[in-house]
């Protein structure tokens, strides 16, 4: 990474980068492993939403409990963020991501082997090990793959997306195939492991770097925290954030409760992942090239708001519709991604937005999930909660509109 420190080489007018902090190389195999990486980063969230009803009736769970549940993955990313740069500087971005799949995996077995408390805290652990990979990846994107930035990451956001409709999709079949939610949800693990191993045997770090002049000065940066830009595309990220999980923690039981069977909400839920893979693959690439990606906030805002509508005020009407209106609209999750990158000038720079706007975005979605489903306890349906979102939705399209003008921090 840019922001290395140099160890002296004794002897001579030069310094030497270790090699744990040079780029690592932009492969094949590499990005394969990003791919792979990501499609371990949401189905924590989804296999357990899709079972969310079985799972709290079988532990006698309250509403609460679920409520709380739903609002843990989006906590837990905010609060684990913060420390993916120190984790990345600290042990280089190869082991970094490396022991984030690692503590996903073990989140993962943990949390399906005892009751409600042992679930939270499995979910939180294997939360923190995505939160760490939500942060570094993108960085691993902008420094090994410089001149791919818009392939690269449409192919992580796509397998972000794919990995959440296999979660969505696969769980509730996967309950009667292998006889309870336990096995069904602790499966996932398998997924993590096979990710692990592809990381190991592809990320290499680059050969050491010799910088001429001895050890070089680190460049006065102004703090994110001071730049106005960087809030609004923290603010931005935050609340697509919030859309997303809202979706991915309440869509099956909104779905359930409009008439919808189990089997088919979990469908529906992948479908909005689904979706994600062509948008994944298309806007990345077609938003850097664009000079301001306030057009393309405007269609994918739109297009949310429409289907949030439809699910508050007609949701037996066509609620395949209204799903796929949604999935398209999440299509906004890559393109934050990008403005990140665009809205940067060095990978440096990159990490420190993309920190910024994963820990404090994170928390601040983190309260979606959750009076989502406490408004539909104090209402006892789900229309003033989809209202909600609908608010949500105008604030993106108005914060995203900023963030996409064409500057940086």
């Amino acid at each position: 990474m840019a922001t290395a420190e140099a160890l002296p080489n004794e002897g001579a007018a030069e310094a030497v980068f270790p090699n744990r902090h040079v780029a690592l190389v932009g492969t094949g195999l590499l990005t394969v492993g990003v791919a792979l990486a990501a499609t371990n980063l949401r189905p924590a969230v989804t296999s357990l939403s899709s079972m969310l009803g079985d799972v709290r009736g079988s532990l006698g769970a309250s509403s609460t409990w679920a409520s709380v549940i739903t609002a843990v993955p989006t906590l837990c990313f905010g609060l684990a963020a913060f420390a993916a740069p120190w984790l990345g500087r600290r042990l280089g971005m190869a082991r970094a991501v490396a022991l984030s799949l690692t503590v996903l995996t073990v989140g993962l077995l943990l949390r399906v082997i005892d009751g409600p408390a042992v679930l939270l805290g499995g979910t939180f652990i294997a939360c923190a090990g995505i939160a760490v990979c939500n942060v570094l990846i993108p960085v691993v994107v902008k420094d090994s793959f410089p001149k791919k930035l818009g392939l690269v990451t449409g192919i992580y956001t796509a397998a972000l997306s794919a990995g959440g409709a296999f979660g969505a999709a696969l769980t509730p079949p996967l309950e009667s195939w292998v006889g309870g939610w336990r096995p069904a949800l602790g499966a996932w693990a398998l997924l993590s492991i096979g990710a692990l191993v592809v990381w190991l045997a592809g990320a290499r770090h680059g050969a050491a770097t010799r910088v001429a002049g001895g050890t070089p000065t680190r460049n006065a940066r102004r703090s994110l925290a001071r730049s106005p830009l960087a809030w609004v595309i923290t603010a931005f990220f935050g609340l697509q954030s919030l859309l997303a999980y809202a979706v991915m923690g309440w869509l099956p039981q909104v779905l359930q409760d409009a008439g919808v069977d189990k089997t088919t909400s979990g469908v529906l839920l992948a479908v909005t992942m689904v979706l994600g893979v062509p948008i994944s693959l298309l806007v990345p690439p077609i938003a850097a090239r664009w000079s301001s990606q306030t057009p393309m906030v405007l269609m994918l805002g739109t297009t949310a708001f429409a289907g949030v509508a439809g699910l508050a005020f007609a949701p037996a009407a066509a609620p395949g519709l209204w799903v796929v209106l949604v999935g398209i609209g999440m299509g906004m999750f890559p393109l934050a991604l990008t403005m990140i990158s665009l809205r940067t000038k060095s990978s440096a720079d990159t990490a420190r937005l993309s920190a910024m706007a994963q820990s404090i975005g994170y928390l601040v979605s983190a309260s979606g999930p959750f009076l989502f489903g406490v408004l539909h306890g104090l209402t006892g349906g789900w229309t003033v909660s989809l209202v909600g979102l609908l608010v949500v939705v105008t604030l993106i399209i108005g914060l995203g509109s900023i963030a996409g003008r064409p500057r940086t921090i």
